[in-house]
């Protein structure tokens, strides 16, 4: 058989092989064409020395700097937890197996039981509240020239302890005006819309002729007649009470078509005088209501003036008694009781919710920065409101942020403590109290009940774990 015919190739027809990416390529020519065939992949590049060598020492390395942490942290958290856990299956000493008798005290207890009300309108009410109030600052402190320096002020609660928040809230919240902030301004508020009594628990002299009225103040057991007067004695009116205005007592002249008389603090000071007469020296009580009344209802009204005198005129016939209203007497508004046991835990709310707003600002402003402004822009072109455009754009775009800072903050209301601790009095320490602070009265507030309060203790942990097992998960999504 005859060999084909051959024809030289040059080596200029046939490319010469190439490496690309480790993969040797060549082209080989064939009669029908050519073809490209992968060589094998070459044989890595055997390691130095060096580099087999340095595994051995960043793994000790890593050791190194990991093993005071992990010991740390066994010391300071893991021991105390199984310690806790352990003791909370002993006696109040430790030294007794009690298995779940201090479980059973605790869901049992009525202080318990308060403790855990009060938790849940914590958790419910104040991260809720101090997200909202953080949400409206960082907001609305983005359109703010002095931005920076609104934000410091804000922010500037979460630098101060709770023992101080506590103490400067005791202030705020004292319940005699002169001293406390807020009830000096709900009474200034209230004596704005309802005037103060000007002679609270004074009384008449002469209590026949004045006898209380039945819906209040005192009325007089005598009839008058226009043309008649009256003077009406008062005693038990403080020096301070007396306004500056008050001049020394009048008698009352008579009119033909009015009943006139005079109203004065029936007391000499020094001694002296007689009751039930106008003696010199002694004042008129000024700006006194006087009611002319016939037949239970009022047909005339007047005030007395600088000297306690009056005038009630337009009475038409028949006699009138004579009623001074209840309004004079009635003790001045004070304001409330902020730290009361029923107000209590609303007001340690409202300090907590001061000290963390700025918290929650602070966050919500940054994640705020990171939202793209398109995206606001295109909302405003397509003639979204300012409202519309927070509820339906800024607020979804800021959920993740929203919902880390509502998380760390119901973490930290569970373990609220210090707060409670000093801000409540002891009258109401046990309608304030919290799991945390019925946790330390067991252990250390004077009970010394070891095993109930490493109980309570482990109770709390439980309830905090989820939520810590939520934010942990979400940041671990967020850095993937």
């Amino acid at each position: 058989m005859a060999r084909p015919a051959t024809h030289p190739v040059s080596t200029q027809d046939c490319p010469q092989p190439t490496r690309e990416a480790g993969v040797a390529v060549s082209e080989i020519a064939t009669g029908g064409g050519s073809a490209a065939v992968a060589a094998p992949p070459a044989d890595p590049e055997p390691q130095s020395p060096e580099n087999v060598g340095d595994r051995p020492f960043l793994t000790w390395t890593v050791i190194a700097f990991l093993l005071p942490a992990v010991l740390l942290l066994g010391a300071i958290v893991i021991y105390p937890l199984l310690a806790t856990i352990k003791g909370s299956f002993f006696d109040a000493a430790g030294k007794s197996w009690v298995g779940l008798h201090n479980y059973k005290t605790m869901f049992t207890s009525d202080a318990t039981l308060t403790a855990i009300k009060n938790n849940a309108i914590w958790v419910l009410i104040a991260p809720l509240a101090a997200t909202a109030i953080g949400l409206v600052f960082a907001v609305l402190l983005e359109r703010v020239k002095w931005a920076t320096a609104f934000k410091l002020v804000v922010f500037m609660p979460m630098a101060i302890s709770f023992l101080a928040a506590g103490i400067i809230f005791r202030l705020v919240y004292d319940a005699d005006p002169d001293r406390g902030l807020l009830n000096a301004a709900v009474v200034g508020v209230h004596d704005i819309f309802a005037p103060a009594s000007h002679y609270p628990n004074a009384r008449p002299r002469d209590t026949q002729l004045l006898p209380a009225a039945p819906g209040g103040g005192f009325q007089s057991s005598k009839t008058y007649n226009p043309g008649d007067t009256a003077e009406l004695g008062l005693l038990a009116v403080q020096a301070g009470d007396i306004p500056s205005s008050a001049q020394d007592a009048a008698a009352p002249t008579a009119a033909p078509d009015a009943v006139t008389g005079t109203i004065w603090f029936d007391f000499t000071r020094g001694g002296g005088g007689e009751p039930n007469r106008i003696d010199p020296a002694e004042k008129g009580l000024p700006k006194l209501r006087v009611e002319a009344v016939r037949d239970g209802a009022v047909v005339a009204k007047a005030t007395t003036d600088n000297q306690g005198r009056f005038s009630l005129s337009g009475l038409g016939s028949g006699g009138v008694q004579l009623r001074l209203a209840a309004s004079n007497f009635g003790a001045p508004f004070h304001g409330s009781d902020w730290l009361g046991p029923t107000l209590a835990t609303w007001s340690i709310i409202a300090a907590w919710i001061w000290m963390w707003a700025g918290f929650a600002m602070v966050l919500i402003a940054a994640g705020l920065a990171a939202i793209s402004r398109e995206a606001l822009e295109a909302a405003r072109v397509d003639g979204a409101t300012e409202w519309q455009v927070f509820k339906r754009v800024t607020v979804p775009l800021l959920s993740p942020v929203l919902l880390v800072v509502l998380v760390t903050l119901v973490i930290n209301v569970l373990k609220i403590f210090d707060l409670v601790f000093v801000l409540a009095p002891p009258s109401s320490q046990d309608d304030a109290t919290v799991l945390a602070r019925e946790m330390w009265t067991a252990t250390f507030g004077g009970a010394n009940d070891q095993g109930l309060g490493s109980a309570l203790a482990i109770f709390l942990f439980v309830l905090v774990l989820p939520a810590m097992i939520f934010n942990i998960r979400r940041f671990r999504r967020d850095q993937a």
